[in-house]
């Protein structure tokens, strides 16, 4: 008599009991096959945004900045909410990306591509509007410290404005090129698929003539390992210098030492819940559900949860050092934020970045997708609201109560932030027909892991037991 005694690493990272050519099939067919209508619709709408968001900031640009809301009290508002916004967002790639590959977490496998595709677009449009504020973005190239032929003038090494410049642009440069070594191999694989000469062309100019020899697989990995160790630090520097734009001022509510690791966890919380957003949409068109699994979205909402929870923690820290410092101003302008004009703004943030991440702890919840997705987005808006009281409600009571002022943003203003959201969601979409978004290769390396095992043997004997643990290590030696 026999029966059947399975060995059970964990659960799988690829679900369907794929084969290595599945995946490869399975990776390139949004490339090979033709658009569906969902894809045109989305497109429509991301390019219409984008288009009045063009219009919108090339009437400013042609009037002037005094087509936003601004007043002699609240010189900074929407601009600097919104690039805060952006680059926050941007941050969740690079971290799944790099951080999480030096860790050797596995289960950033199927989501890495897509998290940075997002990363690169965001900063895009972070950028913006930084170029919006100069007034005469034309002359942007001023703000290079390079010789020239203008006198006295040059950049302020003192000014962390001028180091978002630098740390931006590193960013930007170092994400990019991290992106793009990872795709060479998948761009290698559309290469020898393609069946248009154009499309055929494209891939290999741009897949640098790889060849899949162990030589250059070696180097390859060589060379991810090196950016990926240069992009960690990035993770941490930026965020942490924009936050200095705010901690080195003098003004109540901004000049605390809590703001750069606040910063970069809030960056942290914000861009994982833009990359849960994208990828639960992605599964569904695309039909990744069999490598975007539920135990990915759970991982994500983990990290969501904890992160949640520290900014949790720095907003009750805010109170607490205004309150221990004894500074009248201070502590007004705290109090102010929890129940004076922008209340409504300050309690909306609580409740989407405190509150509601709170529900991941129950194990239902974060494998429920139509929940994490409807988190996802509050965590998104919570996040926006943060830059937003951060910023106007330092400003809109200064120390005259003679000069306080009430912000209200303009359509102008209103409309270029939607025109971000276009020019993102028409890269992100163009990027999702154009390249692949899942990492073959990285996916084949984990394809085995938490996979089953089935012997059959004579019962009562040891034989079966052993029969698993050797095939467990001899697959375990090819992984």
């Amino acid at each position: 008599m026999s029966h059947s005694v399975e060995s059970e690493l964990r659960e799988p990272l690829v679900l369907g009991d794929k084969t290595l050519h599945q995946i490869t099939e399975d990776a390139c067919a949004p490339l090979e096959r033709k658009p569906n209508t969902l894809w045109w619709a989305a497109f429509f709408v991301a390019l219409t945004c984008l288009g009045v968001g063009f219009s919108a900031t090339a009437y400013q640009i042609a009037t002037g900045i005094g087509t936003w809301g601004l007043n002699k009290t609240v010189g900074w508002a929407f601009d600097i909410t919104n690039f805060v916004f952006w680059v926050g967002i941007g941050h969740a790639g690079t971290l799944i990306s790099a951080v999480l590959f030096l860790f050797r977490q596995k289960w950033r496998t199927s989501i890495n591509r897509s998290a940075e595709a997002m990363t690169i677009f965001a900063v895009i449009c972070a950028a913006i509007f930084p170029l919006i504020h100069m007034g005469r973005p034309w002359l942007a190239f001023w703000t290079a410290p390079y010789p020239n032929f203008r006198g006295p003038l040059w950049v302020n090494f003192r000014s962390p404005l001028l180091w978002d410049v630098f740390a931006i642009s590193t960013y930007f440069t170092i994400s990019a090129v991290f992106w793009y070594i990872g795709l060479v191999p998948d761009l290698a694989a559309a290469r020898d698929r393609a069946k248009s000469k154009i499309r055929k062309t494209i891939y290999s100019i741009l897949s640098l003539g790889w060849n899949g020899s162990a030589r250059v697989w070696s180097r390859y990995e060589t060379a991810y390992m090196l950016f990926a160790g240069l992009a960690t630090p990035l993770v941490v520097s930026v965020h942490t210098i924009v936050s200095m734009d705010f901690a080195t001022s003098v003004i109540p509510g901004w000049h605390t030492t809590i703001f750069p690791p606040y910063f970069v966890i809030g960056a942290i919380f914000s861009g994982f819940a833009m990359v849960m957003t994208l990828l639960i949409i992605m599964r569904k068109v695309v039909n990744f559900e069999e490598y975007i699994t539920l135990n990915h979205l759970e991982n994500m909402a983990k990290v969501i949860l904890v992160t949640g929870s520290i900014v949790g923690l720095a907003y009750g820290t805010e109170f607490f050092v205004a309150w221990y410092s004894g500074s009248p101003y201070e502590g007004f302008t705290f109090i102010n934020r929890a129940t004076g004009p922008f209340a409504w703004a300050y309690w909306i943030m609580v409740s989407c970045n405190v509150i509601t991440p709170q529900l991941m702890w129950f194990k239902k919840l974060r494998r429920n997708v139509v929940v994490l997705f409807i988190l996802s987005i509050f965590v998104n808006i919570g996040m926006w609201f943060e830059r937003f009281v951060i910023v106007v409600t330092s400003l809109h009571r200064d120390y005259l109560p003679s000069s306080w002022a009430y912000y209200t943003p303009t359509l102008i203003e209103a409309l270029t932030f939607l025109g971000t959201f276009g020019l993102f969601f028409t890269c992100f979409l163009l990027f999702c027909r154009a390249l692949p978004m899942l990492a073959q290769g990285e996916i084949k390396g984990v394809l085995k892991t938490g996979r089953r095992k089935h012997h059959d043997a004579g019962h009562g004997h040891a034989e079966p037991r052993k029969a698993a643990r050797v095939e467990l290590e001899k697959e375990v030696a090819h992984v």
